[in-house]
């Protein structure tokens, strides 16, 4: 199907009229209060306005059947401590409660409900973006968010996709595409390099508070039980420290619930065209062990992506087959006096039999190759958080270790200066230790404050081999350890009721040690000591309900490292030094997403980006790390949503970057004024979604969506001055819900899209320009889902 076809197929679903505006048939699972009543709204044809704080942390029950409106919202307030009343024919306003007087002789109390440390919403900010950490409602946030809230019915659907459920939804977000567990996210044209090394990563990546990564690939972890992923685009350094260059994605778990016992499983299999089948299954148990006390909630998982490339060299067909699995556990104790510790772990272990890349002048989806191309990524991951709250005031502690595994095999046959078959193996070891604490006055009007220290120390081994497949060779490696410690703060004053003012800093010192491995070289490089201040400021005007208009300056950067150094290089590492980036970002943002029929957002960002680090691929094949010069970026984004009927909504987003290297070093200065790596001129997406009770207690929801990927070069000049992207792709899914289980059927890449979305896959054959990863055919998944 071509792009217009998928396209035309896209309005057909969407367009669809509802049967009746009301039909008195109600489906609304238990949960948050705030979003109870926007799914109520749209079912029941209803306009409902809230100017009461706190709904957003109320839990209210299920509301499940025919009845009339006024009765579904009788149920869905009972004991919530709010009521309502209508306004109007179908305008209906929530209102607090008048309370009950004291009976004469109260039953014993019950244990306490853990204490919620999620800062309560204002009257006029129900959705907070907790990465804030101050507790900021969305329209009072100064500066670019995405929050993509994920549906617990939904888990199945899209929670084996991991990251790419989100860089889907986000097209501003971008990635290199060598395979799941091995990426390197982008966000606003932030993009150093297509190719994995010992640079520090662009992108803060997060699991809740505690942090996932400091100078690895995506660990790319599977969103199972997962309530929302926040992406605030950066400059982060202020409140996330090094690594935050291009921003921060936060991925926000459910937490474990003390007030019931709860379970789920999801499951479904799936056809590619053109390759082989796959499937995945998942089950979450949330278990209070002592009632208002102790609480385990655990998710496990697993998922096969069947192979779709075929490897004529080898005459092997549908070779790049990835098996996932994985787990999370969270053990929350409340001990009381609003103290609350949550031990949790993570373990993820993805295994790709062969590499995603075919060859142009083959077949489609083929390539030829001598030697298996597998990949492993294994990630484990242990944490510690406690959290206290006074009045007004909350602490928050987040302890953890990581270790992360990776090894790589490329076929380096026909490598000059060898003959026969050559296979390269790079294995990676990263430890990770990292802490953070802090006190902050959450506002959700935006002026609160926050200050806290963090610790981090992060040690990897870079190890390499090259020879014949069964009598490999150690060549040169090297170790990297860094130890970091800062001071961090951001104070927001209200200098009118309408404008607010932030102010804030990060003193860092960080201290860095590096030397070879395998080399006959034994010497250690000098250390390195280094301080940064990273300061930020921003200024947010808000002129009426529901509009937001602001003004954000933030810097950061990275620390530098030790390299393996080029082929031909008279030493055999080098290092590379930090680099800089300085940012300015205006904005201006309109109604909630959501929450409001129309909400409209946007923003204009210039970034000027000193000494870039990156990582990349010598003539002969092999990684190396260099500093290339500075680089600017200039960026616009447009955002919308809009809720045409009860039932149906669109939304709509758009980017365009232009971004360039100037000032280059020597070695790169057939480079100058170049565009960036990865960062597309322009791209977008168009989603649609309709929700209509089709029977009693049976609801039925149908998505689609169009994303055009923009294009971009592989790398900056030759032979890396390789285009990729420009291309369509579409998604249409349908789901079923029944109450406590559902049915879904989903559709990915719709018309069959032949796009190239990364000109890379082996880097021993990167001369030859000929390298294409396509975007995966089109994949039907049948799902099922299910709550006990």
């Amino acid at each position: 199907m071509r792009p217009v076809e998928s396209l035309a197929c896209l309005i057909v679903c969407l367009a669809a009229t509802p049967a009746a505006a009301q039909t008195g048939s109600f489906n609304i699972p238990a949960g948050r209060l705030s979003d109870a009543l926007i799914a109520l709204g749209q079912q029941a044809g209803l306009t409902i306005g809230a100017s009461e704080p706190g709904l957003a942390t109320v839990r209210s029950r299920a509301v499940r059947g025919r009845m009339p409106a006024q009765a579904a919202l009788s149920r869905l307030l009972a004991g919530t401590g709010y009521g309502f009343t209508f306004v109007g024919p179908r305008t209906v306003r929530i209102t607090r409660a008048a309370p009950r007087p004291p009976r004469r002789t109260p039953p014993p109390p019950a244990p306490p409900p853990p204490p919620s440390l999620v800062p309560p919403a204002g009257p006029e900010a129900e959705i907070i973006v907790t990465g804030s950490k101050q507790g900021v409602g969305l329209d009072r946030f100064a500066g670019t968010a995405h929050l993509v809230d994920l549906d617990p019915t939904d888990v199945g659907r899209f929670g084996m996709r991991g990251s790419e459920a989100v860089l889907s939804r986000l097209p501003m977000l971008a990635s290199t595409n060598l395979g799941t567990g091995r990426n390197k996210i982008f966000i606003r044209g932030v993009a150093d390099s297509s190719f994995n090394g010992p640079s520090q990563a662009i992108v803060g990546q997060y699991l809740g508070d505690v942090r996932l990564t400091f100078n690895a690939p995506d660990p790319d972890l599977q969103l199972y039980d997962i309530r929302r992923v926040e992406v605030l685009e950066g400059p982060q350094d202020t409140l996330y420290g090094t690594g935050a260059l291009g921003g921060v994605l936060r991925v926000v778990p459910n937490a474990p619930d003390p007030s019931h016992a709860a379970a789920s499983l999801s499951g479904g299999v799936m056809a590619t065209a053109h390759g082989n089948p796959g499937g995945d299954l998942s089950g979450t148990i949330n278990l209070p062990l002592v009632p208002g006390r102790l609480t385990l909630r655990a998710v496990g998982y697993a998922a096969v992506e069947g192979g779709y490339i075929d490897d004529a060299g080898r005459n092997l067909r549908d070779v790049n087959r990835t098996d996932i699995y994985g787990a999370r556990a969270a053990l929350l104790w409340t001990p009381g006096d609003d103290w609350q510790l949550e031990l949790s772990g993570a373990g993820q272990f993805i295994a790709t039999r062969d590499g995603q890349y075919t060859e142009r002048g083959l077949p489609r989806l083929t390539r030829s190759s001598t030697l298996a191309q597998p990949y492993d990524n294994d990630y484990r991951l242990g944490a510690l958080t406690i959290r206290k709250r006074w009045t007004g005031v909350e602490l928050m502690s987040a302890t953890n270790i990581v270790q992360h595994d990776l090894e790589t095999r490329f076929d380096a046959t026909g490598l000059s200066g060898t003959t026969g078959p050559q296979l390269f193996v790079e294995d990676i070891g990263i430890t990770l230790l990292a802490n953070e604490t802090r006190l902050s006055r959450p506002d959700s009007r935006g002026a609160g404050w926050v200050l806290g220290w963090s610790v981090l120390y992060n040690a990897s081994n870079l190890s390499r081999r090259l020879g014949p497949p069964e009598a490999t060779m150690p060549i040169t490696g090297v170790r990297n350890e860094t130890t970091e410690a800062a001071l961090f703060g951001q104070y927001s004053i209200a200098l009118t009721p309408r404008f607010t003012a932030t102010f804030g800093g990060r003193f860092t010192f960080s201290h860095s040690a590096g030397r070879p491995l395998d080399t006959r070289d034994k010497s250690e490089e000098p250390t390195r000591n280094e301080s940064r201040v990273s300061p930020t400021a921003a200024l947010s005007w808000h002129p009426a309900d529901n509009l937001l208009v602001y003004a954000r300056y933030q810097e950061g950067f990275r620390a530098g490292g030790l390299a393996v150094s080029a082929t031909g290089s008279s030493v055999s590492s080098q290092r590379f030094e930090s680099d800089n980036l300085a940012s300015f970002e205006a904005g201006i943002r309109i109604g909630r997403s959501g929450t409001d029929r129309f909400s409209f957002n946007a923003a204009i960002s210039y970034a000027r980006w000193g000494e870039i680090q990156a990582d990349l691929v010598d003539d002969r094949g092999f990684p190396f790390t260099t500093n290339i010069g500075d680089g600017r970026i200039f960026g616009l984004e447009l955002e919308g949503t809009w809720r045409a009927m009860p039932g149906l909504s669109f939304e709509a987003a758009a980017f365009i970057n232009e971004s360039s290297l100037f000032h280059p070093d020597p070695a790169f200065a057939a480079a100058d004024e170049k565009d960036l790596p990865n960062v597309a001129g322009a791209g977008g997406r168009l989603a649609g979604h309709y929700q209509t009770a089709v029977a009693r207690g049976v609801t039925l929801n149908l998505d689609g969506a169009v994303r055009y990927v923009g294009r971009s070069w592989l790398g900056i000049g030759a032979p890396l001055d390789v285009r990729q992207g420009g291309y369509l792709e579409s998604q249409l899914g349908a789901r079923l819900d029944f109450g406590r289980f559902g049915l879904s059927l989903d559709v990915d890449n719709v018309g069959d899209s032949r796009g190239n979305r990364f000109a890379f896959g082996n880097p021993f054959g990167i001369t030859a320009r000929n390298q294409v990863t396509p975007v995966r055919p089109r994949t039907v998944r049948i799902g099922f889902d299910a709550r006990f």
